[in-house]
C-alpha cells in the first residue's frame, strides 16, 4: 500500500497550502480516528504542539476531526515531541499527535502520529489512514461525539519523568549550562529540568511569539548558543530544535558537537557498563565513516538504516537494540523514550561530564570525523531532478573519482523540497570537486 501524503516524519508542508490546511487536517484526523476505533471502549487521543502560530488552527482542526468519529481529545498544549510519546502511553490513549514541523521555519507545520505504545506509526499504518481518507468516513452518532479537555500540567508531568532518567546519585551543582530552546516547545520545560537538577542555567530562545521558532537559534543555528557559551564562560551549551527531539551540543570553547559524537560517547559508555543492548548502535546512512571506524575499533557494531528517526526506531525494535539516532541530533534511547529526546540525551552527556571530571571538549571528541560535505539544493515542486541523465552521470563520475576512499549519498528530503548532496572522503579537495559537479547538475535539472 503506497503513501503520498506522509513523508519520512508524518505529514508536513507550508501552512494553508496543501496538505497543511484546516480542511485536509480535519479529514486526516477523522480518518485516523476511524482507524484507531477498533472496539467499543472509550477512545482517546492526546494532542501536543510546538509554538508555531498555525498550531492553534491545526489543533482545532484535529480536535474536530477526532471528536467527529467519537474520540475524546486531551489537549496538552506546547510540549516536546517525546512528551507526546510518553503521555500517549501514560494516559492510556489510543493515539497521540504532535503538531510540529520540527526544525523547519515558522511558516511550515506538520502532523506526527504515535500509536498506543508511544511509538511513531509504521508505513503500513500511515498508508491505511490515507486509504481511509479517500473513502466515505463513517462519523459518530450525535450522542457519541467525543469531548475535548485541556491538560494543564502536561509539561510538569514530562519534567518529572525526564529527571528520573538522570542518575539519582548525581546533581548538576557547579555546572553553568546554556540552553537554547529555539523559541520552541521546550522553552519552559528545558530550563526547568536543568535548574531543578542544580545547574546554573542560562536560557536563550525562550520567548516564542508564534513566528520566531528556529529563527537563527536552536540546533539548526547553534551560533547563538556558541556565542553565549563563550560570553558567559559556560561549561556546555545545549541546543534543541523546535520540538526538542534533536540535540546539538556546544563545548566550553564554543565548538559545535553533532549527533554522531553524542551517540559515540553514549555507546562507548554504555558498552563499558554492559548496558548497550546487542552491543551495537543503530544510525542512518548519513552518519560519519569516522564513527563507524571508532565503533569497530572498540568492538561495537553499527547498524545503518535509511534516513529518518522512525526507521532507526524500527530497526532498534526489530533487533532489540536500545541506542540509535541520527547525525542531525536525534538520539533515541528506548530504555527511556519512544523517539528522539534532546533533553534526555543531554542528561546522559551531563552525567558523563560529571563522572569523568573532565571538560566537555575532552569527552565529546570521541572520534576523528572523515571530511564530510553536505549541500542542500532546493527544487521546484513536481520536478524530478534525480531522474535527469546529467545528474545520474555526475553521480556516476563522482563515485568513480572517489573510489574506495570515500562515498556519496544523494537523496531527496522527506520533509522539504530539497535534494541532499552528501559525500565523504579523506581527500577533501577531490570531494569538493565531486560535490560541486553534482550540485551544479542538480541545480540545472531543477
Amino acid at each position: 500500500m503506497s503513501r503520498s501524503l506522509f513523508g519520512t516524519d508524518g505529514v508536513r508542508g507550508r501552512t494553508n497550502t496543501h496538505p497543511m490546511t484546516a480542511e485536509v487536517v480535519m479529514r486526516l484526523a477523522a480518518a485516523a480516528g476511524r482507524y484507531f476505533r477498533r472496539d467499543q471502549h472509550d477512545h482517546r487521543v492526546v494532542i501536543g504542539k510546538d509554538t508555531r502560530l498555525s498550531g492553534y488552527m491545526l489543533e482545532n482542526a484535529l480536535t474536530s476531526g477526532f471528536t467527529s468519529t467519537g474520540m475524546s481529545v486531551f489537549l496538552l498544549g506546547p510540549v516536546p515531541t517525546p512528551a507526546v510519546g510518553f503521555l500517549t502511553r501514560s494516559m492510556r490513549a489510543d493515539v497521540g499527535v504532535m503538531i510540529s514541523a520540527s526544525h523547519n521555519p515558522a511558516e511550515d507545520n506538520g502532523i506526527k502520529f504515535f500509536g498506543p505504545d508511544g511509538f511513531k506509526l509504521s508505513d503500513d499504518a500511515e498508508a491505511e489512514i490515507e486509504r481511509i481518507m479517500s473513502t466515505d468516513i463513517a462519523l459518530a452518532q450525535p450522542q457519541n461525539i467525543g469531548r475535548a479537555k485541556r491538560i494543564d500540567d502536561s509539561g510538569s508531568r514530562y519534567v518529572e519523568y525526564v529527571k528520573t532518567t538522570f542518575p539519582r546519585q548525581l546533581r548538576l551543582d557547579g555546572l553553568r549550562i546554556v540552553v537554547d530552546c529555539a523559541h520552541g516547545a521546550a522553552h519552559r520545560v528545558g530550563p526547568a529540568i536543568l535548574w531543578e537538577l542544580g545547574a546554573d542555567v542560562i536560557p536563550i530562545g525562550t520567548s516564542p511569539n508564534g513566528l520566531n521558532i528556529n529563527d537563527k537559534c536552536g540546533s539548526t543555528h547553534p551560533e547563538a548558543a556558541a556565542a553565549k557559551v563563550r560570553e558567559t564562560r559556560a561549561d556546555i551549551g545545549i541546543c534543541l530544535d523546535g520540538d526538542a527531539d534533536r540535540l546539538i551540543l556546544i563545548d566550553e570553547t564554543g565548538e559545535q558537537v553533532d549527533g554522531d559524537q553524542i551517540m559515540g560517547l553514549i555507546a562507548t559508555r554504555w558498552a563499558a557498563e554492559g548496558r548497550l543492548a546487542g552491543n551495537a548502535l543503530v544510525a542512518t546512512v548519513m552518519s560519519n565513516l569516522g564513527l563507524e571506524r571508532h565503533l569497530n575499533d572498540t568492538g561495537i557494531g553499527l547498524e545503518r538504516t535509511k534516513v529518518g528517526d522512525r526507521y532507526v526506531v524500527e530497526k532498534m525494535r526489530e533487533g532489540e537494540f536500545n541506542l540509535g539516532g541520527e547525525q542531525s541530533g536525534h538520539v533515541v534511547m528506548t530504555d527511556y523514550a519512544t523517539t528522539g529526546d534532546g533533553l534526555v540525551a543531554a542528561l546522559q552527556v551531563l552525567a558523563a561530564l560529571i563522572e569523568s571530571d573532565r571538560k566537555a571538549s575532552e569527552i565529546l571528541r570521541v572520534f576523528d570525523p572523515i571530511p564530510q560535505v553536505l549541500h542542500n539544493v532546493r527544487y521546484t515542486q513536481g520536478s524530478e531532478p534525480l531522474a535527469a541523465d546529467a545528474v545520474q552521470q555526475a553521480i556516476e563520475d563522482g563515485e568513480k573519482a572517489l573510489g574506495s576512499s570515500g562515498r556519496l549519498l544523494i537523496r531527496k528530503s522527506g520533509t522539504e523540497p530539497l535534494i541532499r548532496v552528501m559525500g565523504e572522503s579523506e581527500d577533501h579537495g577531490k570531494l569538493m570537486e565531486v560535490i560541486d559537479n553534482i550540485r551544479s547538475a542538480v541545480e540545472k535539472a531543477s
